[in-house]
């Protein structure tokens, strides 16, 4: 917290006053806790602690005996168990502002972003310029993600505390934040000349110089952050990016190391070091490194570049060659985007959703879509298409299809109208009806790469190899299970490379489904191709 020792007892004094007046007849506790503060300020605060509890125990529900009480908590360092007394301490003295305050900066040390705001904008309102209570509001709207409503009150706070250092760097943090770099910088800059031990003063400074493309200057400050914090995570990572940046790989690797050190093989560290080391020519070490990475998660296209330079480095030319292919390919199967995109889009509403439609509330569900997307080019059909898959994933078939072709009756070129539809079709094993409607989408939207891809599927089914393998590949789907019918059909053509080539990206992104993990080496087996089986299985 910002609020020094001697401004922690100021308020309590501070509370104290306003209960002399309105607890008359509770004067002997009164006086016991003012002995108290003064205990406490004279560093005696076990003895403190001790009147505190004695007053506690004749009456628990004395406010000042409780806000010395969390006090002394939060002095002795034990802010867990302080936070519960002051939130006590609230309930009885809803509108006291130091309360407010202390409960608010409770909550957001607890992550508890919400209930901070809502604490810290009552105490506000009620001390509208003091400055902690301003400071607090803007940490919390800034983890809020709400930076506009974060610089309209740290302003506040600095008007408050025109000289106050702490305040200088959050206005400059939240200035960058908000996309003024150049000005966020030039406080932080200041509020390091004024005191340079504020905490992570440096990293805020390096990470602003290195949005600003300053990398010298990000690299100096970087270093002097890791100097201040030899095990700051954050401080080296953005050390070593930037030593990337400037191309200093011997350093880069060095700040990497120490970051695995700190934090063990994560994929992003593997990847760096990887990185350091296919540049420094030490390639028997980064293949070693990078495929440590990809083992970890096999989709990370750089690990696959990386690789297919290493071996290029070593002169193993087939390696490098089929490390470059799959690249190639994850890239391809990267531009399968669109209805991801829009899966993603739609998922901070799916629960709800599906709760208003168990709960028969189908226009509420139909009007939660158009506010979410309200703005965009989502439209009417739009929701009625998210309504109708929806039940269809909840078993409600009836009202799922009722509301798909509701959607294609409001806009007969609603997208994934058809081929929700065409999918049921799928699941249902009518192949001829799921196709009537995968090409009535891609007749409205020849790109649709679901449509396409569940086209290959009918056409698998079907056991129409060539073509199904033409439209899974044209689709660049990355679902698994879409992909092992890619590799089996590729199979069934004589198609052995192209095949294994999509069995490993298949592998890749089925690494978290078992089933399809066992399908598809089974299949690789049963084509002889055990050793890739192997290599993919282990």
């Amino acid at each position: 917290m910002r609020i020094g020792k001697c401004w922690r007892w100021i308020l309590v004094c501070a509370g104290l006053t306003a209960f002399v007046v309105a607890q008359v007849g509770e004067s002997s506790a009164m006086r016991q806790v003012q002995e108290g503060v003064r205990l406490a300020s004279q560093g005696s605060g076990s003895q403190a602690m001790a009147i505190a509890e004695q007053v506690l125990g004749k009456n628990p529900k004395f406010v000042p005996a409780l806000k010395l009480k969390g006090m002394l908590l939060e002095e002795s360092g034990r802010p867990a168990e302080a936070g519960p007394v002051y939130e006590q301490a609230l309930e009885l003295a809803p509108n006291d502002p130091d309360l407010l305050l202390k409960t608010g900066v409770f909550k957001l040390a607890t992550g508890k972003q919400e209930e901070a705001v809502r604490l810290l904008q009552k105490c506000t309102r009620i001390i509208p310029n003091d400055g902690d209570a301003n400071f607090y509001l803007a940490q919390a709207y800034h983890l809020a993600e709400k930076d506009e409503l974060a610089l309209g009150a740290i302003r506040k706070a600095l008007k408050a505390e025109p000289e106050n250092a702490p305040v200088w760097q959050k206005y400059g943090e939240l200035l960058c934040g908000t996309g003024d770099c150049e000005g966020g910088l030039k406080w932080l800059v200041k509020a390091r000349n004024a005191d340079a031990s504020l905490p992570r003063i440096d990293f805020d400074i390096a990470a602003t110089q290195y949005k600003l493309m300053d990398l010298a200057g990000a690299s100096e400050a970087a270093a002097r952050a890791v100097a201040a914090r030899p095990n700051d995570v954050a401080a080296l990572q953005l050390l070593a990016t930037v030593d990337v940046k400037l191309a200093r790989w011997e350093e880069a690797e060095s700040a990497f190391e120490r970051v695995r050190a700190l934090k063990g093989d994560d994929v992003e560290t593997l990847l760096g070091i990887g990185q350091c080391q296919l540049e420094l020519k030490k390639y028997e070490a980064a293949i070693a490194t990078i495929e440590a990475a990809l083992k970890a998660d096999p989709t990370r296209l750089l690990g696959h570049f990386y690789l297919s330079k290493a071996y290029a480095g070593l002169g193993k030319n087939d390696e490098a060659q089929h490390e470059a292919a799959l690249h190639q390919l994850m890239m391809e199967h990267v531009t399968f985007v669109r209805s991801v995109e829009s899966e993603q889009r739609e998922a901070p509403i799916k629960a709800q959703t599906e709760k208003l439609l168990a709960a028969h509330r189908e226009n509420e569900a139909l009007q939660l879509y158009q506010r979410h997307f309200k703005g965009t080019s989502q439209t009417l059909g739009d929701s009625y298409v998210f309504v109708g898959k929806t039940y269809l994933f909840m078993g409600k078939t009836e009202d799922g299809l009722r509301c798909l072709r509701q959607a294609l009756k409001i806009e007969p070129s609603a997208r994934g109208a058809h081929t929700y539809e065409g999918i049921l079709a799928l699941k249902e094993n009518d192949l001829e009806r799921a196709e009537r409607e995968f090409q009535a989408e891609l007749a409205n939207d020849p790109s649709s790469q679901l449509a396409i891809a569940e086209m290959g599927e009918v056409r698998y089914h079907q056991q129409k190899w060539a073509d199904a393998a033409d439209y899974l590949a044209k689709s660049r789907t990355m679902t698994p299970e879409l992909l092992y019918m890619l590799c089996d059909s590729y199979f069934r053509l004589g198609k052995v490379d192209d095949a294994n080539l999509n069995a490993e990206a298949a592998a890749a992104y089925a690494r978290n489904k078992p089933g399809v993990m066992r399908g598809l080496i089974e299949l690789l087996n049963r084509n002889g191709q055990g050793e890739l089986a192997k290599r993919l299985g282990s």
